[in-house]
C-alpha cells in the first residue's frame, strides 16, 4: 500500500516555521543527541556497578553471566516525563535490566529525572530514604552537582556535563531511541572519550572510575582487591590496558593492601583536579581501554568492537 502524503512537504514540522524560527532547528537536533548521549552512558554505568557489586559479592561468578543482566540489583528512576521514558526504554534494551528490578525505592542506583521546579520537593522527600551506597544519576538541567549535593545532603551523585563542538555528526532527532541504540555509528560517535559533536568531559568518566572504587570500599574491600577488580574490568575488552594503581585514584598512598579506600566524593571528583583526571587527560591508551569498554557493553555480541 503505497503512502500517497509521503513526499508532500507541507505535512513536514519545519513547513509552518518562519525563516527566523528556522534558524534554531539545529536546538531540535542537539536535544536528540543530548538524549541518546545520557542515556547510552547511564546504559553503560548501570552495566558496571552490578558487576562489579556481584564480583566482590561472588568471586568465582562468570562474569559473562552478569553481562546478561543477571543482577539483582535494584533501579529507581524518579520522574516519567520524556527524560524519564526515554532512560527506561534504554535501560530496558541495553543494559539487562528486567521490569521487576525497575523501584520506586531502596534502590542502588537513582535516576533523577523530575523537572527542575518540582526539584526542592523531591530532594526534601528523598534525602531521609538515601544511603550513603545509593548512587545518585542526575539528568536534571541547569542545576549544578554542587547544588544537588546540599539539597540531597548526599555526596555519591553523578551528573554528566556534554560540551558542544560544530561538526558533521549523525541526526538522531528522527530515529527511535532503541532503534539508535542498535547503531553501531552512533555509539562510536557517544564514546566518552570522543570529541566533537556531543560530548561528556573526562569527569564524567573520572567520577565512574571513582564510584566502582567506593563500592569496593563499601563492601570493606581491600585496596589491593579492589584496583585489582577494577582493573579486570578495563582488562576484559581491553587486554593491553594500562593498569590503574592507587596513585592513579589519590595523590599519596600510604594505604596497606588489606585496608580500603576512603571514602571519594563524586562532588570533588566532578568539580576539581583530581590524580584520576589528570591520569586520564595524559593516557590515550587508558582512553582507548575505557572507549572499548563502552563499545563492548553497548554493541549487540555480533558487533566487533575495535580500538
Amino acid at each position: 500500500m503505497v503512502d500517497v502524503a509521503a513526499d508532500l512537504s507541507s505535512l513536514y514540522f519545519e513547513a509552518e516555521l518562519t525563516e527566523d524560527e528556522k534558524e534554531f532547528l539545529y536546538l531540535r537536533a542537539r536535544s536528540a543527541g543530548l538524549t541518546f548521549c545520557g542515556c547510552a552512558h547511564a546504559a553503560f554505568l548501570r552495566k558496571q556497578v552490578p558487576s562489579l557489586r556481584c564480583t566482590i559479592k561472588c568471586p568465582s561468578v562468570d562474569r559473562g553471566s552478569l553481562a546478561s543482566g543477571d543482577s539483582d540489583m535494584c533501579v529507581g528512576i524518579l520522574g516519567m516525563g520524556h527524560m524519564g521514558k526515554q532512560l527506561l526504554l534504554a535501560l530496558l534494551e541495553k543494559s539487562g535490566v528486567k521490569p521487576s528490578h525497575i523501584k520506586i525505592s531502596t534502590s542502588d542506583v537513582l535516576f533523577l529525572c523530575c523537572l527542575p521546579s518540582h526539584l526542592h520537593k523531591v530532594c526534601a522527600d528523598l534525602r531521609s530514604h538515601l544511603s550513603k551506597c545509593c548512587l545518585v544519576y542526575c539528568f536534571i538541567s541547569g542545576v549544578p552537582v554542587t547544588r544537588l549535593a546540599q539539597l540531597l545532603r548526599h555526596n555519591f551523585i553523578l551528573k554528566a556535563q556534554y560540551d558542544f563542538v560544530s561538526c558533521d555528526t549523525a541526526d538522531v532527532s528522527c530515529t527511535h531511541l532503541t532503534t539508535a541504540l542498535t547503531d553501531p555509528l552512533l555509539i562510536e560517535a557517544s564514546c566518552p572519550t570522543m570529541t566533537g559533536g556531543i560530548s561528556v568531559s573526562l569527569n564524567w568518566v573520572s567520577a565512574v572510575l571513582y564510584s566502582l572504587l567506593n563500592i569496593c570500599t563499601s563492601a570493606s574491600l581491600g585496596s589491593s582487591d579492589a584496583l585489582s577488580l577494577i582493573n579486570n574490568v578495563l582488562k576484559e575488552k581491553c587486554p593491553h590496558a594500562v593498569e590503574l594503581d592507587a596513585h592513579s585514584f589519590i595523590s599519596a598512598s600510604c594505604l596497606h593492601t588489606e585496608d580500603p579506600f576512603l571514602w571519594i566524593s563524586l562532588i570533588d571528583a566532578q568539580t576539581k583536579e583530581t590524580p584520576l583526571l589528570c591520569f586520564l587527560s595524559s593516557s590515550k591508551p587508558m582512553q582507548q581501554c575505557i572507549s572499548a569498554a563502552y563499545k563492548s557493553l553497548l554493541c549487540k555480541p555480533h558487533q566487533t568492537v575495535t580500538v
